[in-house]
């Protein structure tokens, strides 16, 4: 398994990104520091920034296995769910364009917070995300690229909080190019075994973010880690770890602990 980074190319109103606003730094020190790629969030695939970031890290030799889309959600209010038809048209748009940028590095496009929430019942909001995922899902597959859905804690959202209810997403849809971002803080939240819901998702499994119990660093909070890669190698998981994680007590030193302590249990993993 691969350790990356997530490195917003923009100032952000989420909290859980240790590098941010000052990118071309974040990229050179995650480099520095031993990280094998970087995780952007991007706001705009389209501006200036998102396509200079992507040649940023290929000259810095990182690897950018996924592309954040939260911010389109957080900055302009696009959500995959959203019962205005013109919200729902310009969200699709704007992960269409997500798909473009990552067919350009081989990343996958995350679905977090931009999936939106429960809105007018489950099976209303259910209609509408797969209507949004069958808009899109011709483009992934035409350009190669895979969708990963992130089951987010129930303080967060209030629509698909648990690995479960994602996977049934994923199944219901029924495509290869769909599957399941685990995140061990929000599955520290919501499910009973962090290990049994890694199980369930087995080869669907397409991305994991990695942050302690706390949202530090992992080695910062109570989370077992060594259990959790143990798990990943069992189930044949070759991805990356992604760490998303708080800039505390600054971005330099839980950028620093997060690969040194992620670096020592991929070290003593079969490869």
């Amino acid at each position: 398994m691969k350790l990356s980074l997530v490195v917003s190319i923009e100032e952000t109103s989420f909290a859980a990104v240790a590098a941010q606003g000052t990118w071309r730094q974040a990229l050179a020190r995650a480099a520095e520091l031993g990280y094998d790629g970087v995780e952007l969030a991007v706001r705009d695939p389209t501006s200036a920034d998102a396509a200079a970031a992507l040649e940023e890290a290929v000259r810095a030799g990182l690897a950018v296995p996924a592309l954040g889309t939260g911010q389109a959600y957080l900055a302009d209010g696009l959500s995959l769910t959203a019962p205005d038809p013109d919200v729902r048209r310009r969200a699709v748009e704007r992960l269409r364009a997500h798909l473009h940028l990552a067919a350009r590095c081989g990343a996958l496009v995350i679905v977090g917070l931009v999936r939106g929430r429960l809105t007018g019942g489950r099976e209303a909001t259910d209609r509408r995300l797969r209507e949004a995922l069958d808009r899109l899902l011709p483009d992934a597959g035409r350009l190669g690229v895979r969708v990963a859905i992130e089951p987010i804690n129930r303080y967060e959202t209030d629509y698909l909080v648990t690995v479960e209810e994602v996977l049934e997403v994923v199944d219901r849809v029924g495509s290869p190019q769909v599957g399941v971002l685990a995140d061990t803080f929000h599955m520290n939240i919501e499910e009973a075994s962090l290990e049994d819901a890694l199980r369930r998702c087995g080869e669907r499994l397409f991305h994991v973010h990695v942050a302690d119990s706390n949202r530090r660093a992992p080695g910062w909070g109570h989370l077992d880690f060594g259990r959790l890669v143990d798990v990943l190698e069992e189930i044949g998981y070759r991805g990356f770890l992604s760490a998303e994680i708080l800039p505390l007590p600054d971005p330099d030193q839980a950028a620093a602990q997060a690969v040194r302590f992620l670096r020592a249990l991929r070290a003593t993993a079969p490869s």
